[in-house]
C-alpha cells in the first residue's frame, strides 16, 4: 500500500481513503497505485468511493523530480490518472470535505460524481509557483468553459462549493457539512441498484463523443442502441458495438 492511501473493497465499493497529513498531498507512488486500481478493479468491483481524513481533501501532489525524465514521468503519472477517472471501468465517486487545490481538484472534479461539503473550497495554485498548469487546462475549459477556466489558472483564486456547483466543475453540495457522508452514501446504493455493464457503456458514450459534432454522435448512438437492444433481449450474447478509433475497450 503506497504511503497515504489506504484502499479496501466490500461490496462492489471500493474505498480509497487519502490519509497523508494535513495537506493530504498525494505522492507519485499514490497517483500510479490509484491509476491501477481504476484500469484494473478487482473482480466484482462497480463503485470506487474517494474521501480524505483530515482537514483537506487534497491540495495537490509531492513535486520530487529535477531532470527531464522525471518530470517526464511525474507529467505522465497525472495525465494516466485523470484518464482513468474518465475512462476506466468503474463508476467513481468523490467527497469533498476541507480544500481541494491543483491536482487535488482535479481528482474531486474528474470523478464521474463530486460531492461537497458546503465550506469545501477549489483552487489551482500553480501560478504562485509562476507555473502554468497545462495538465489542467488540457480538460478544465472544457468542463467550465474556456474565460472561466482562464480566469481560475491565471489568479489562482478560490471558489466555494456552490460556485463549483454552478460552474459544473462539480456535481452537488450537500446542505451541512454534516450531511456529506450519508448524501455520497445515498448515491452510491442507488448507483449500486444499477447494472454495472449499463454504466460502463454510459461512461465509455460520454467518453467517445465528447469530441463529436452532434450529427456523428446521433450516427454512434444507433448502432450503440441496436446493440444495447440486442444485449437487453439476450439476442445476442457477445455483440462488440461499433467502435470508433479512440474508443477504449471498458465498453465489452
Amino acid at each position: 500500500m503506497p504511503e497515504g492511501l489506504l484502499i479496501s473493497h466490500a461490496d462492489g465499493v471500493v474505498e480509497v481513503v487519502v490519509d497523508h497529513g494535513d495537506a493530504n498531498l498525494l505522492t507519485i507512488h499514490s497517483i500510479e497505485e490509484l491509476t491501477r486500481l481504476l484500469v484494473d478493479p478487482p473482480t466484482g468491483t462497480h463503485v470506487v468511493h474517494i474521501r480524505a481524513e483530515g482537514p483537506n481533501f487534497c491540495l495537490g501532489r509531492e513535486r520530487g523530480a529535477g531532470d527531464v525524465d522525471g518530470l517526464r514521468r511525474e507529467s505522465e503519472a497525472l495525465v494516466a490518472l485523470n484518464r482513468a477517472l474518465s475512462d476506466g471501468p468503474l463508476v467513481t465517486v468523490a467527497e469533498v470535505n476541507g480544500a481541494a487545490a491543483g491536482f487535488g481538484a482535479g481528482l474531486a472534479a474528474l470523478c464521474d460524481l463530486s460531492f461537497a461539503a458546503p465550506g469545501a473550497s477549489f483552487w489551482f495554485p500553480e501560478i504562485n509557483i509562476d507555473l502554468a498548469p497545462a495538465v489542467v487546462l488540457a480538460w478544465l475549459p472544457r468542463r467550465i468553459g474556456r474565460t472561466q477556466a482562464f480566469r481560475l489558472a491565471a489568479t489562482g483564486a478560490a471558489i466555494d462549493a456552490a460556485t463549483a456547483v454552478s460552474l459544473g466543475l462539480i456535481t452537488d453540495v450537500a446542505p451541512s457539512d454534516d450531511a456529506l457522508p450519508k448524501l455520497v452514501a445515498d448515491e452510491i446504493a442507488t448507483l449500486r441498484t444499477r447494472n454495472p455493464r449499463v454504466h460502463r457503456e454510459i461512461k465509455s458514450f460520454l467518453q467517445s463523443t465528447g469530441d463529436m459534432s452532434e450529427a456523428q454522435a446521433y450516427r454512434f448512438a444507433l448502432d450503440r442502441l441496436v446493440i444495447g437492444s440486442l444485449r437487453r433481449s439476450n439476442a445476442v450474447e457477445h455483440a462488440a458495438p461499433a467502435t470508433p478509433t479512440k474508443e477504449t475497450s471498458n465498453d465489452a
